[in-house]
Parts: C-alpha cells; structure tokens; sequence
C-alpha cells in the first residue's frame, strides 16, 4: 500500500507567525503539520511575555499540529523551553540547525554548528533524557561542506531524534544555487530516523520528479513554495479546486491583512510584514515583477490596497505550475 505523503509548512522568519499561520489554515487545506519561526533567547525559568507568548497560543489549527522551533547552543535553554511547550500542550519541538544567515552561523547557531558534530552530541546528552516531549531537528547538509552531514547522523541516529528534516543546501549557499540531491541520496542509506525533505519543492512537477528519484521519502517540508503559491501542499494531493484559486487566494490576502492590521493596532508596519510575503506570492501571477512594483512603494494603507486591487484585476493568476519563482526570482 502507497504511504500517503505528508506536508510540512517551513518556517520562514518574520512571516509564518501566529497570524499568518490561522489566516492559512482557514483557508487552504493539505499541510500537516506547521513549524513556528524559531525562538531564540528564551529566559531560562520558563517565562514569556508579549510576543513570545503569543506565538505560544495554540497548539494545532484545525487539526494541524504546531512544533515550536527553538535557535539555541545552550542546553539548559532548549531543555526549559521544551519543558515550557510540554507544559502548554505541545507535542514536539524542533532544533533549529539550519538557520544559514552569518550573523547567526558565526555564534556557532543554527547552521553554523553542524561541522562540530561533537557540540551537537554534547548538547543531546543533556537535552534528551529531560524533555516530556518529542525532539525533532531541521538541519541542512552542512554549513562549508555538504558531507558535514555523513558525521552527524550518526548522532541523530544514536539519540533516536522523533524526525530529521533536512534541506538539500550548505549554509554558505543561503538560498543559491540548486539543491544537493547526490549528497542527500549517499546519506539516506544510513539515515534510521524519519526523514522529512526540503527544499526547491515549487510545484507539482518538482516533487513529482523528487518522488520519482526518492520513491522512500513521504514527509515534505515547504516553505518558499508555499509562499508563492499558498495552494501548492493541496496540488500536490490533488485536493484544489483550481479554477476558484484566484477568488481564493484574494480573500486570503485580503483577511491576511486586515488581520495584522488588528494585530497591529493599525500601524503602518502591517503593509510591511504583508511587502515580505508579497516578494513571494507575487510570482504566482502573470509578470510578477511589474504586479510587485506598485504594491512595494505602496506607503499608506490606501496604497497598498489599490496596489493589491489592481494585482488582482490585471494579473493571471498562474499558481505553481507557472514556474515562475525559479525562473525569473534568481539574481
């Protein structure tokens, strides 16, 4: 019998917050599951505030599990916030080691910490035996060089991590280049946890072309491709109704915003965080650049949603399957 596939959405700093996240799952259907933005600094004695907590609300959305993700090389530290998650309901929380930008891999932090496999066993010792809950960890290959990642399983393999997420890049490359499918098919013999796949999944055809050559890997992490196309994870099952995607997707923008709008108490930064997603969901219609342009020197309220109006009316929405983001998004 064919093991269905499973959907991830990737967090993505600054926009796949709590707020983004309910808008989504009202709206669209196919992911499974939803990792937050990493937390990072948390106060060792467990207690958050503002922003921190409010992020921490919920535990699943319509049925969709929530996995906190916490940026950290201290133990103590991820040990007191899985034990905060265990105490608010939370199932899992993930380790980030994938985090690629310098500012954080030079503290030896996120992606910067995978050539020094010894620190993230040290860390494993600790952290693993006093969680109440799951531990899973989104890595990448490495952060110079891709076999970092032959002297890390072990590790996650001794430890029995719950899932191993791992996106087909080094750190050095940010987001360039193509994704490192040789390196990934060498490790997967000697991988014994779940594996869950990411990166450069931007339409049906790429992951139909991964599942041909990785016909063992059902567990999917999306994040830019989602982005751009917030109805990919349902193409992929077969689940969207594509001819209402336009309609669909305007009222999904439209609620979006009015949300952060509330959130934000009607301050200006709302038309900001929406400009982040923008730079992304703007390739699902046709000339995606000049669609973007109005909409990023858009500067009040009124702006922006005559920017967003005129997408609408004067755009094809093409979806996915358009190919534009890889296309016409590289420098």
């Amino acid at each position: 019998m064919k093991q269905e596939t499973q959907i991830y959405l990737a967090p993505f700093q600054g926009i796949t917050g709590t707020i983004y996240r309910e808008t989504y799952a009202r709206h669209f259907s196919g992911v499974d599951k939803m990792l937050t933005p990493f937390f990072t600094g948390i106060i060792k004695e467990g207690n958050l505030s503002g922003r921190k907590a409010f992020e921490l609300e919920k535990t699943a959305l319509k049925h969709i599990e929530i996995v906190p993700q916490i940026l950290s090389k201290d133990a103590d530290e991820i040990t007191s916030f899985g034990k905060l998650c265990g105490q608010k309901g939370f199932s899992e929380i993930n380790w980030n080691l994938g985090c690629p930008y310098a500012r954080v891999a030079n503290k030896k932090r996120g992606s910067g910490m995978l050539p020094f496999p010894e620190m993230v066993e040290e860390i494993l010792e600790k952290v693993m035996p006093e969680l109440p809950l799951k531990f899973s960890i989104k890595c990448r290959l490495g952060y110079i060089s891709a076999d970092e990642i032959l002297r890390l399983i072990p590790v996650f393999n001794h430890f029995q991590i719950a899932e191993l997420a791992i996106h087909a890049r080094i750190g050095k490359q940010l987001y360039k280049g193509t994704t490192d499918l040789g390196t990934l098919e060498k490790a997967l013999p000697q991988i014994e946890v779940p594996l869950v796949y990411n990166g450069d999944i931007f339409s049906k055809t790429d992951f139909t072309h991964f599942q041909k050559r990785f016909p063992s890997i059902h567990l999917l992490m999306i994040g830019r491709g989602l982005l751009v196309d917030p109805f990919l994870p349902s193409v992929i099952k077969g689940e969207a109704p594509a001819s209402k995607h336009k309609q669909i997707a305007h009222r999904f923008i439209t609620d979006l915003y009015l949300a952060y709008r509330k959130h934000m108490n009607d301050r200006l930064q709302a038309i900001s965080v929406m400009k982040e997603l923008w730079g992304f969901m703007a390739f699902s219609f046709s000339e995606p650049h000049q669609a973007f342009n109005r909409l990023k020197k858009s500067k009040s309220f009124d702006e922006y949603e005559d920017a967003v109006a005129a997408i609408f009316e004067q755009h094809e929405w093409l979806g996915s399957e358009g190919g534009l983001y890889g296309k016409l998004s590289e420098p």
